[in-house]
């Protein structure tokens, strides 16, 4: 273990006086004064002094040759939980740094009822502290890569849990930034502790290759330079370097190959002096190997989101090997490795280039793309939805480049460029041709999104779409719509029901009789009580009792029992006097009835796990339908009775499903078959086609839970020609 007495920040400031000549180093002298007394005897994961970690981190960050805030806030960013205070740090020195240090602490205050929650709001609240200062996700990036070298000190659960979300979000917001070291970095270690045989398998194969592949690497680079000396191109330097581990395995993964097929496991580098020479050598290496169709990539004329620039092409090599080339100039390949630390935006109060400033309005666009967003699964599936790594660049006719995910439709285009024109899209021009919204988006295309007053979102968008930011707003629209049409059903089921006791909404609210009713239907306010009417969370049953006092209520029972017939009188005289539940044949409980007759009705298909209510029939029992079935919210709420599922093991259901899909070949057998080997058992089904060329099925199926079907509805919506698959 190390004594804090050996160190000390004098090898920081030497590193930081190497490229900040200027600068009073007095600052790094202060702050490590005050984290020696702020984290006396606290000790990092793996057993080091904490403030070793933190002059560690700081280093780091002098070594990318950052500014003097954000090498104070290195070492500073654990100080909060110490007790210090965003005052005396901002006092101390300055506000930058006290928001960047706010901006790394995570929230452990407060309690969480789930480790996804508390995993969803940490990364909130550092993504909020990122659009008002991205030094904040430096300084989280650079901490989080010295975890990872130590990472093998905690428990294997622990190791998955970091590494895991290393890998889906730390790694893609360091390509975001354009640093290409770090996402290496980050995916290699992530890798290691999430696919510890497969890292252990790769990583020694290719030790064992190491001499062959640099006497190749030797090879073509010598190659390299005789080919373009004689096209008078005297390129600056010529790199060979292995592709870094986790690359290699999704390309083995990907492609299901074994190591001994990958044969691009070097990329070589080229690196020339002009824009001019990066085409020119492209020419050069085409004239001599063979290009690989499909693989020739020019971010120069159009560069990535993070300001990526770059020529790429993959040919047959000397010995028949794939080999993946980068042609770019000098100041590409400073900014393809250390991204925008390239060229600091802070450093020495310059300010932010274009490309710097578009770069920080995408994150902000990432943030503010988020923030509507209340479900922590939710959030966090939308956020490494949106940390992609694109592989489809398309155009708008201005000439603006757009990134998507493989299999990106125009709707995802339509909510990149506006969540209005997305809303109203209902079709695309791609070259100034109409194409289908189902269309998949290809390099290079120009799309001219086509939209309309009188459109709206579809729920049969979720199945097209890619991007999380579209999914997100279609969701949200989606979300809005259901809560507006059940806000107003449940208005005038409620003033319905309301007007049959001889009072309003206005007399309940004015008698503050509302408030009672709240709390005892466990509602937020009115509106929130009036959308749980409307989609069928509260019952009119459960309504009337909290809106008609107890006497009263005892009063109009016993008015309403006089006049129901025989037949409904003795099943509700059974319901007051008998306290053993029903477990019959329809897996259905009815609260204090016992031996009553049950079925579910075949109008809606109620499943195990659907919300249900209980309608009283003449002479027939109960049949049992969905809380939102559009029968019973018409029928009398005076019949309507509580009713829970239970005995339901070996018994099957039966439901309707509607699938829309391309009339393709084969196209009813895959889906039949995809049905059967979910165990379902298809009872009917009916099919037709359109003059669109598209099958619509109405497929009635027998299973057995909410579940289980869900189950099959996502099955059938991964089939490839299938557009459209809902619970009829």
């Amino acid at each position: 273990m190390t004594n804090l007495a050996t160190i000390n920040p004098n090898g920081l400031k030497v590193l930081v006086s190497n490229y900040l000549h200027d600068e009073d180093l007095s600052k790094i002298d202060e702050a490590w004064e005050l984290i020696t007394k702020a984290h006396e005897g606290r000790r990092h994961f793996s057993g080091e002094l904490y403030v070793l970690h933190l002059l560690e981190v700081a280093s780091t960050l002098a070594s990318m040759q950052l500014d003097l805030e954000t090498i104070l806030a290195g070492l500073l960013h654990g100080v909060f939980k110490a007790g210090v205070t965003f005052e005396e740090i901002a006092k101390k020195f300055g506000e930058d740094v006290a928001v960047i240090v706010d901006g790394t602490t995570r929230i452990n205050e407060v309690a969480y009822n789930s480790q996804l929650a508390s995993q969803a709001e940490n990364l909130r609240k550092m993504l909020l502290a990122i659009a008002s200062d991205v030094r904040v996700l430096l300084v989280r990036l650079i901490d989080r890569l010295l975890d990872m070298f130590l990472l093998d000190m905690v428990d294997r659960e622990e190791q998955l849990y970091i590494a895991r979300e290393t890998m889906d979000i730390y790694a893609p917001l360091a390509s975001r930034l354009g640093i290409d070291w770090l996402k290496r970095e980050l995916e290699d270690h992530a890798f290691k502790f999430l696919y510890p045989e497969e890292h252990y398998e790769l990583s020694h194969a290719m030790e064992s290759s190491l001499d062959e592949r640099q006497q190749y690497v030797d090879e073509v680079i010598e190659i390299l330079h005789e080919k373009l000396r004689e096209s008078n191109i005297v390129p600056m330097r010529i790199i060979g370097r292995p592709k870094h581990l986790y690359s290699i395995y999704k390309k083995l993964v990907a492609q299901n190959i074994p190591l001994e097929r990958v044969y691009d496991k070097v990329a070589f580098r080229i690196i020339v002096e002009t824009v001019n020479e990066c085409y020119e050598a492209l020419g050069t290496i085409h004239a001599n190997w063979a290009p690989v169709p499909g693989r020739i990539k020019d971010f120069i004329s159009v560069p990535k989101a993070n300001n990526y620039q770059s020529m790429h092409t993959t040919v047959v090599g000397p010995r028949g090997h794939f080999i993946e080339i980068q042609i770019r100039t000098d100041e590409m390949d400073l900014i393809a490795q250390e991204g925008v630390a390239a060229h600091w935006a802070y450093k020495e109060g310059q300010k932010a280039s274009n490309k710097d400033a578009k770069l920080f309005r995408e994150l902000k666009k990432l943030v503010t793309s988020l923030q509507e967003v209340e479900d922590p699964r939710e959030f966090l599936d939308n956020l490494i939805g949106e940390l992609y790594d694109p592989e489809v660049f398309a155009l708008t006719p201005k000439g603006e480049v757009k990134e998507f995910p493989l299999g990106s439709c125009p709707i995802d285009f339509a909510y990149s460029i506006h969540t209005a024109v997305g809303d109203k899209c209902v079709g695309a021009k791609v070259g100034g041709r109409h194409v289908p919204l189902k269309y998949q988006l290809q390099n290079g295309d120009i799309v001219e999104i086509i939209t309309s007053a009188t459109q709206f979102p579809r729920r049969g968008w979720l199945d097209l779409v890619k991007t999380s930011r579209a999914r997100t707003r279609i969701r949200s629209w989606l979300r809005r719509e259901e809560k507006e049409k059940a806000l107003k059903l449940g208005r005038e089921i409620c003033e319905r029901e309301i007007r049959k006791h001889n009072t309003s909404l206005k007399k309940i609210i004015k008698s503050g009789h509302i408030r009672l009713l709240l709390k005892q239907l466990r509602c937020n306010s009115l509106e929130d009580l009036l959308v749980k009417v409307g989609n069928g969370t509260i019952t009119l049953q459960n309504l009337v009792k909290g809106l008609v006092p107890p006497e009263l209520r005892k009063e109009n029972d016993t008015q309403q029992l006089e006049h129901l017939p025989p037949e409904e009188l003795a099943s509700l005289m059974v319901s007051q006097h008998s306290q053993q539940p029903d477990k019959g044949k329809a897996g259905v409980r009815i609260d204090g009835i016992d031996g009553m007759l049950v079925k579910v009705s075949q109008c809606c298909s109620p499943l195990p796990g659907d919300a249900i209510v209980g309608f009283i029939t003449m002479g027939r029992g109960v049949s049992v339908h969905k809380a939102n079935c559009p029968n019973l919210l018409s029928s009398d709420p005076k019949r309507w009775i509580d009713v829970s599922w239970s005995g339901i093991a070996d018994k099957t259901y039966r439901v309707t499903i509607n699938v829309v899909a391309e009339n393709i070949r084969g196209i009813f057998a895959e889906i039949s078959g995809t049905i059967s080997s979910d165990n379902a058992n298809i009872v009917d089904i009916s099919a037709h086609t359109t003059p669109t060329d598209q099958a619509h099925m109405t497929i009635t199926l027998e299973v057995e839970t909410l579940d289980h079907l869900n189950v099959i509805l996502q099955h059938l919506r991964q089939i490839r020609a299938v557009i459209t698959v809902r619970r009829l």
